[in-house]
Order: structure tokens, then C-alpha cells, then sequence
């Protein structure tokens, strides 16, 4: 007797021989990629168990089913007979969902729900029978690398796509596959198989979020292929078998770094059976698309542009470059890669690309100051490329350098002033990349008393001499508090030359106010003849106005970097970093090095709060890895590492608090979200100072110690008082609320610290999208854009958002195209909650005060700084001055880049075209690009340069 299994494979044929099918019949395409011809038999009987599984075979529902199963089965073949009139080839999987919707249309849930049901669990038994047995496509051949074809694997692909929708809610592999053939062809190379597959999944993710993690599952497919081949461990493996070939894996890996001469030798000292043991696959399958893209582009190791790096290898290649001198280095390169592959923490872009390799050049920032003198000035631009050669972030002091008109002793002449060297240093970070691996990145920073202050503003303009220009150089205003009292007291301002005032640079406070003034005194009595006095108003409208035009010079403020920082009894503040949060000590003789990392408040929010068990882990674990990058780190010019390894400063910064924010449903602009800020920030602060101090007793107090704030018991929230009676209380408003007992941690600091500096906030563009969370402490950017990426485009969206829609059966197509048409942006949606609008409004639509507040909050606990953009809708000369003056008067150190729309232009910004903003790998703001409308006084608001995006975050200078 002939089996059913018989049967059908006498009916099976090849797409290519179709002579047992008649001309225009309809065939199906079977999950073992067999093809036969259509029959609508099996719909009946499929229908036909679905009502007999809720309405049993009594003989009243018998009638009943008969007759409504065969309707509905016409229903279902007539679908596909009017669809392809002349015949064709359908999927099972869509004759399925053709079922399931006949049986919606027509009110028959309950068959519906027990059909679905009967459904999953039939794809459940294939999924435990299937294995890995071939099942190849009868259309479809591969080309493999050698030029040879082979039948497309469909065993392999259905395996591939069930692994990468385990765990997730709403996401459908049949659909991945069944879209995914539609893209494939006979003869299809054996990398546009996986291609296919990602493009067809990250077309998804406006569908359902989770599609992104779908989408960054099947790329880890290609990943591992590439890697295994050149490890030789396997030709292909999927994410199960993972489990295993990890552990095989890391030490062929080390080896091979090894024989490439890429990876430090000293790494195959570790217990290599040890740590590949270690290792979590599953860790694999907690990135999106966009983070585990944007690993492999910029940061595993590779070979001849070949990767031999895979997730997992890379974190414990890190954490091992960072355990290296530990006394029980294998306990700890496991401690500190389970710290980094859970995305609790995440280490500074330098770290990541360089730990563990020969050249371990692990830090961020680096600040410098320039001396006034010729080789001086050459000297410190040869620290810069060397410094940008192998991959750090440049800050530059430059009020030392005399003034245009300055009398220059040694040859009888007047000087040119500062901005002739910038021109030069603004063409060394375009000559000299870093590493090969990103731009140079420099800031350049200038007191406001110099007299080349006002030709300093202009540096970034588009019109004017460009040989007097830095296009591709950021700068930055080093303010004291005596000019923006003179602002506030509409009070004159007196221009200097450095050479005539060369202790101003060096004083702070009232030191600084008594000397201004003497030499404000000798330059009316004549004593000074180089010098310029204008309203301080006037020169602050100009700054406020270039900000505004060309983005720069970024304000930053002197005094209270000095009086709050632990170091001052030996030396000063002249300058911030990069990225405006590194508040270090700079001299001839010292090269500030900051070491970075960012701990990930998502992580830490358990049932809706902190979970300070957990954080205070974390965070113990961080600083000990920050501290052992001093002991590690490559230093290119020998001023860097005499400073590092004197003072031993470290930046602990955060990342993810918007999407912290989310997870309590607390709108970024209320006072439930500052309160936030301050609480979690406190914790931090208390956290990271009581590691340092465990380290100190392990590893003994920085050289520099004595003297400090920190042996004075002096703590950040402390220094207030300093900056208070310097400034005067009427200058000064801040919050100074505790939650924490500090009294204990007071007293033990005085015994020993081991960090002359602990905490800074970095803008984390680059490791925000590899744990695939909020940079830094920005509000959302848009909640729905289009990135693009040398694969192409893909979308990006919120999933908090959708979450909430769905949660209220409010997300559908007419919602996505109604967030793509306002650009990501709910506050025009009619039918969207106003809570829910609260909740997630962009950055340009919370209130700029909000985002000032958060900042003084956590400023009073940071011994150093925060990269602080301000988001300014409607912005005018008003609302920027009555920002950047509430910044000063809330304790702000520094503020980073202003992000402006002007008042014409905040209703909708691409009205006009209705599309959603497709961010480019060029990273302009298109909403700024599009403004062109006066307001006040000011013209076009600055493009944002690509460094530090935020929509398009490409930057990875400090993190």
C-alpha cells in the first residue's frame, strides 16, 4: 500500500520540470521547499479540526461545520485563483494566514484562536524534529565561494530565523522567510543569503521593535562565518551551537592576534580554557541591529578588512587587556567581562578598540597648554598629532599666547596673535587621523579677557578671510565669573594681551577679581597700552550670537571648574577637553589623560526603581577597571603619562538616563525626572568615591593626595561652599538636598583616595548605540528616524513608545505613518494621551529649564563636568541669554553644543516635504539645515557637525 509520504514525493517536481502540472495550475511551495500542486483538500481538513476542536461531532454542529467549512475553503481558493488567474507558486505559510483571516472575517473566533493554536503547535513539533537534516530549496541553488552551487539549505535558514525570534514577543520568522525567498535566485552568492534575510527583518522594525534585535540575530549569522573561517573552528555555526564553540574559539583567536601581531602576547598568559568557559552566548542576542553594525564596522579586530572577532570574543579580549596586571588576572578579566557583556557598563571607545592589542592606547582626552613662545606653540601641535595618531579626543589651552599687536622682544616686531597657530592646529587634525580609524578631533579654548577673544568668535564663521578660519576645529569660551557679573551688572569688560596680564591665566575667585581690576586700573592710568574696554553685554551678545550661527565657541566657565575641583592645591583648571566634561590641571610639564567609561542606568531600574544593590557593583567593579588603564595605557608624549600616573583621574559617567526615565514613566521635563537625576547621580558619586577609597587601601592614595579637597574631607556637594563664598550668594543658586549618609565616607576619604578625580559625564554617542540605549543624559532626539549606514537604510524607533501604543491598541500603520510624517514627534497626533505626549516629547520639546535643572542636580555631586547639550525651540537672543546666564547662576561648570530651532520653524520643521528626516552618514541636522528665517538679532542657527550627533552619533572621541 502507497504511503502518504510515497504519494507525495511522486508528487514533488522541480520548478525547473513542471510536466506533471498542467499549464495555470496553482502549486505550493511546502516548508521542506517540495513543490506540489494545489489542492484545497487539506484546507478543509485543517478547518474542518479547528471547529471540531471547539464545537465537538455532536450531529446539530455536524450540519453547521460541513457547510461552513466548505465556504470558507472557497473562500480561501478563490483568494488565490483571482490572484494568479494564469497559475503560480504560493507559500503553505500564506495559504495559513489566508485560513486564519477568512475565519476572522467571518466571526468564528473561537475557530480562529484553536486554528492559531493547532498552528504554533505544529510548528513547535518541527521545530524539535527538523535538526539539522538538509532540506534543500528545489528552485534555488547557492553559489558558494569556490564558484561551486548548491541546493539553498532551507533546514539551515528556518533554523537560523527560529533562533533569532526566540524569546521575542510580535515577530513572525514565517513571514522573514517567506519575504526573504521572494529576494533570492537561483545561483544567489552564499553572503546574499544572509543579506537577504537582515534587509527583509529591518524592514520590520516600524512593525514591532523587536524586529531590530531579529535583525541583528541573523547578521550575527554572516559574523560567525566570517570569524569561525578564519579560525578555522567550524565553517558556519548557529547561535546554540555557540554554547560550545565559544570556549574553542578563544584560544585559537589569541593565537592567531598573535601571529597577526595585533594582539599583546601577554594575553596568552591567561587561563584561556578558564576564561572561554566563561563566556555567555546568550549575550549574543540582546544587541539591535544598529549596535552590533556598528561593532563590526569600527571595532573588532580584523585581517586584511577580514573580522576574526565575534561579541563575546571581543568584550573578554577587553576585559582581559584590562585585568592584565591584576594578581589574579583570570578571576578578574571574568569579573570584568561579565561587567561589560550585560551592558551594565560600558567602556570609552579608546578602551574597546585598543585593550589587549600591542599598542594599548585605552585613553579619551587629553588637555594641553600652550606656551608663549615659538617652539612652544610648534611643540604643543606636535603633542597634538601624536596624541591624534593613536586615537584620543584634544583639548587645547591657548590664552597663554599673546595678542595681535603684541611686542615681541626677540625679533623687534608685533605679533599675530592666536588665531594664525589655530588655522595651523585645525589643519593637523585633518592631516593626522586617529589611528587610521576616525578624524582628529580637537577644541581649542580661550579666556574671555584676551584680546583676541572677538576674532576668536568668528573662527567657525562660513564668510570672511579663510586663511583666518577653522572649519574643522572646535572652540570653545573659558568664561570667569567676573564677566558674567559685569553682564549681569551691565558693567564694562577690558580686552588684555596675556604678555601684559600673564597671571590672570593662573587666578581664580577673588584673586582673579582683585588683579582684573589693578590691571583695568593701569590700563586707564596708561600704564597698559595694549587693551580694549567695551560693554560686557555687547561682547556677550556676540558670543551668544556666533554660538547661535556657527555652533561655536561653546560656553564654558572657569571659576567654578577651579574652585570645585579637588587638585587646585596643585594647579589650575585652563581648559576642558573635547567634549567639555574633563576639568583637569594643565601645565608645560603635565598633559592631562582622562580614562572614561559609563555605567548604564537602564540596567539598574528594577520594578520601576533604583536598584542601588546592584549599582553599587557596578560601580565598584568600573572604577577598579578605570584605575588599571593608567597602569596599562600607552602614552605617546611623556608630559601625558607624568600626569596620569601622578594624579590617577578617572571619568565614571552614565548613559540611558532617558530610557531610565521611561521605565518609571516619568516625563523628562518635570520635577519627578530632576529628582531623578539628583538621586541617581548621588549614588554614583557616593558609589565610585567609596571604590576609590577600597582601592587606596589595596593599592595606596594618589602621589598627589595631600593637600587635595578629598583630605580635607572636602566632597563635591562641599566645594559648593567654596564656589558660593567666591562668587557671593547672589550669584549662585543650587540645590543642595542629600539622600545619602555622607558623614562616614567624609571621614574615610581623608585617610586615602585613590582617584584625584572620579566622575565625569561623557556624551557615550558610540557605546549608546552598541548597548542600544539613550546617550548620556539626553532627552529622545526623535522617537522614529531612518538611519544610514553603508548597508543602507534602516529605521530606528522608540520601544518604549510603541509599547505604550500598544498597550492602549493604539499602534497600527496609520500611527507609524503619522510619526513618520511629524518626524518622530507625538505632540501632533490627535489621538495619542496627553500623558503618554508628556512622557515622550523630543528634545526640542521639552523645556530648556528642565534640561539646566537635571544638570545642577547631578553637577553638585561630579568632581568634574558633563557634556551638556541644550535643545532651544523658538530660540531668539532672549532665550538664549536667559539660558546660558540660568546655567552659570545654577553652578554648571561647562554646556556643550547648543542644538537651536528658531521660533518660525518649531511647529514642523520639514512641513514642506512631509517626509520622515533620513539622517545621513554625513550627520547634518536636517531641522537646523532647514531653518531660514531671522530671529532677533540672529540669522541661520548653526549645522551641527558630526562629532557628538545626536542623530547621527558617529563620534567616538570620547565614548
Amino acid at each position: 500500500m502507497e504511503t502518504e509520504s510515497n504519494r507525495e514525493r511522486h508528487q514533488v517536481t522541480d520548478l525547473h520540470d513542471l510536466t506533471t502540472i498542467a499549464p495555470g495550475q496553482l502549486r505550493v511551495i511546502k516548508r521542506n521547499g517540495t513543490v506540489v500542486p494545489y489542492t484545497d483538500d487539506k484546507i478543509t481538513v485543517a478547518i474542518s479540526k479547528a471547529f471540531l476542536a471547539v464545537e465537538g461531532t455532536s450531529a446539530s454542529a455536524s450540519s453547521r461545520i460541513h457547510d461552513t467549512v466548505r465556504r470558507l475553503t472557497d473562500q480561501v481558493t478563490a483568494i488565490f485563483k483571482r490572484r494568479m488567474p494564469s497559475g503560480g507558486v504560493i507559500h503553505i505559510e500564506e495559504i495559513q494566514d489566508q485560513v486564519e483571516l477568512a475565519l476572522m472575517r467571518t466571526g468564528e473566533h473561537k475557530i480562529a484562536r484553536s486554528y492559531v493554536i493547532y498552528r504554533e503547535a505544529r510548528a513547535q513539533e518541527r521545530k524539535r524534529s527538523s535538526g539539522d537534516v538538509l532540506q534543500p530549496h528545489p528552485s534555488i541553488r547557492v553559489t558558494k565561494l569556490d564558484g561551486q552551487l548548491s541546493p539553498l539549505d532551507m533546514g539551515r535558514l528556518q533554523t537560523i530565523i527560529r533562533e533569532a525570534c526566540e524569546g521575542l514577543a510580535e515577530v513572525d520568522g514565517a513571514l522573514i522567510e517567506k519575504e526573504s525567498l521572494k529576494n533570492l535566485y537561483d545561483g544567489v552568492a552564499e553572503k546574499d543569503v544572509n543579506t537577504a534575510l537582515v534587509m527583509t527583518a529591518r524592514t520590520l522594525v516600524e512593525r514591532e521593535p523587536n524586529y531590530s534585535q531579529v535583525t541583528a540575530r541573523l547578521l550575527m549569522d554572516t559574523l560567525r562565518s566570517e570569524a569561525l573561517g578564519v579560525l578555522a573552528i567550524a565553517e558556519n555555526a548557529t547561535h546554540h551551537e555557540m554554547a560550545d564553540l565559544y570556549a574553542k574559539a578563544l584560544p585559537v583567536y589569541v593565537a592567531k592576534g598573535i601571529e597577526f601581531e595585533l594582539l599583546d602576547p601577554q594575553l596568552q598568559g591567561f587561563d584561556l580554557a578558564k576564561l572561554g568557559a566563561a563566556i555567555n552566548h546568550e549575550r549574543d542576542q540582546q544587541f539591535t541591529y544598529l549596535g552590533l553594525q556598528t561593532l563590526y564596522d569600527r571595532y573588532f579586530i580584523h585581517k586584511d578588512n577580514v573580522r576574526f572577532e565575534l561579541p563575546q570574543i571581543f568584550f573578554m579580549r577587553v576585559a582581559m587587556g584590562l585585568a592584565l596586571e591584576e594578581p589574579r588576572k583570570n578571576e578578574r578579566a571574568i569579573e570584568f567581562y561579565h561587567l561589560l557583556s550585560s551592558f551594565d557598563y560600558m567602556a570609552s571607545t579608546p578602551t574597546l578598540f585598543n585593550a589587549g592589542t600591542l599598542r594599548s592606547q585605552l585613553s579619551s582626552c587629553y588637555l594641553t597648554t600652550v606656551p608663549d613662545d615659538l617652539s612652544g606653540i610648534y611643540g604643543a601641535i606636535h603633542d597634538n598629532a601624536m596624541l591624534s595618531k593613536f586615537a584620543g579626543g584634544l583639548g587645547n589651552d591657548w590664552t597663554p599666547v599673546r595678542a595681535l599687536g603684541s611686542y615681541i622682544k626677540g625679533t623687534n616686531g608685533k605679533s599675530q596673535g592666536v588665531v594664525p597657530f589655530l588655522k595651523v592646529v585645525n589643519d593637523t587634525a585633518v592631516a593626522v587621523n586617529q589611528g587610521g580609524k576616525r578624524k582628529g578631533a580637537v577644541c581649542s579654548y580661550l579666556e574671555t579677557w584676551h584680546l583676541d577673544i572677538e576674532e576668536f568668535l568668528e573662527l567657525r564663521k562660513n564668510t570672511g578671510d579663510d586663511r583666518r578660519r577653522t572649519h574643522d576645529m572646535n572652540t570653545a569660551n573659558w568664561i570667569p565669573d567676573l564677566f558674567m557679573k559685569r553682564v549681569f551688572e551691565d558693567g564694562p569688560w577690558t580686552l588684555f594681551s596675556p604678555s601684559d596680564t600673564p597671571d590672570l591665566h593662573d587666578l581664580t575667585g577673588r584673586a582673579f577679581e582683585a588683579r582684573y581690576s589693578q590691571y583695568e586700573a593701569q590700563a586707564r592710568s596708561g600704564q597698559i597700552k595694549l587693551f580694549k574696554t567695551l560693554p560686557a553685554k555687547d561682547l556677550w551678545r556676540k558670543m551668544l550670537s556666533m554660538l547661535f550661527e556657527t555652533g561655536h565657541p561653546w560656553l564654558t566657565f572657569k571659576d567654578p571648574c577651579n574652585l570645585r575641583s579637588p587638585q587646585q592645591h596643585v594647579g589650575v583648571v585652563h581648559s576642558s577637553n573635547l567634549c567639555t566634561e574633563i576639568t583637569l590641571n594643565t601645565s608645560q610639564e603635565e598633559i592631562a589623560v582622562c580614562n572614561l567609561g559609563s555605567v548604564n542606568l537602564v540596567n539598574h531600574i528594577t520594578d520601576g526603581k533604583l536598584d542601588l544593590a546592584k549599582l553599587e557593583r557596578t560601580v565598584h567593579t568600573a572604577v577598579r577597571m578605570l584605575d588599571n588603564v593608567i597602569d596599562i595605557n600607552y602614552y605617546s608624549v611623556p608630559q601625558a603619562k607624568n600626569s596620569n600616573l601622578k594624579h590617577r583621574p578617572v571619568g565614571l559617567g552614565i548613559m540611558g538616563f532617558q530610557d531610565a526615565l521611561y521605565l518609571q514613566h516619568l516625563p523628562y521635563g518635570s520635577d519627578a525626572a530632576v529628582a531623578f537625576a539628583d538621586q541617581s547621580m548621588e549614588a554614583i558619586s557616593y558609589f565610585a568615591i567609596q571604590a576609590s577609597c577600597d582601592l587606596a587601601d589595596e593599592r595606596g592614595a594618589y602621589s598627589t593626595f595631600t593637600g587635595s579637597l578629598w583630605s580635607k574631607g572636602i566632597l563635591p556637594l562641599d566645594s559648593l561652599d567654596i564656589l558660593t563664598e567666591e562668587r557671593g550668594n547672589q550669584y549662585i543658586d543650587v540645590d543642595r538636598s542629600q539622600s545619602l549618609d555622607w558623614t562616614p565616607l567624609r571621614e574615610r576619604v581623608q585617610k586615602g583616595i585613590r582617584n584625584s578625580n572620579i566622575m565625569a559625564i561623557a556624551p557615550t554617542a558610540t557605546i549608546a548605540n552598541i548597548t542600544g540605549v539613550s546617550q548620556s543624559i539626553e532627552p529622545t532626539y526623535q522617537n522614529l528616524y531612518v538611519k544610514s549606514n553603508l548597508s543602507g537604510e534602516f529605521t530606528v524607533i522608540n520601544p518604549y513608545l510603541v509599547h505604550d501604543l500598544k498597550a492602549r491598541d493604539l499602534w497600527d500603520p496609520v500611527m507609524v505613518n503619522d510619526l513618520k510624517y511629524f518626524d518622530g514627534s507625538v505632540q501632533q497626533i490627535e489621538r495619542i494621551p496627553q500623558d503618554l505626549k508628556d512622557l515622550y516629547a523630543t528634545a526640542f520639546e521639552v523645556e530648556t529649564k528642565w534640561i539646566v535643572e537635571a544638570a545642577s542636580r547631578r553637577q553638585k555631586w561630579i568632581d568634574q563636568s558633563q557634556s551638556l547639550n541644550l535643545y532651544i525651540a523658538g530660540a531668539s537672543g532672549k532665550k538664549l541669554d536667559v539660558t546660558y546666564r540660568m546655567a552659570w547662576f545654577r553652578g554648571l561648570k561647562t554646556t556643550y553644543y547648543l542644538r537651536a530651532l528658531a521660533a518660525t520653524s518649531t511647529e514642523k520643521s520639514t512641513i514642506t516635504t512631509g517626509k520622515l528626516n533620513a539622517v545621513s552618514a554625513g550627520g547634518k541636522d536636517s531641522q537646523s539645515q532647514q531653518v531660514a528665517h531671522k530671529t532677533e538679532e540672529f540669522e541661520t542657527p548653526a549645522e551641527v557637525p558630526q562629532a557628538c550627533s545626536i542623530d547621527n552619533p558617529d563620534c567616538e572621541a570620547c565614548q
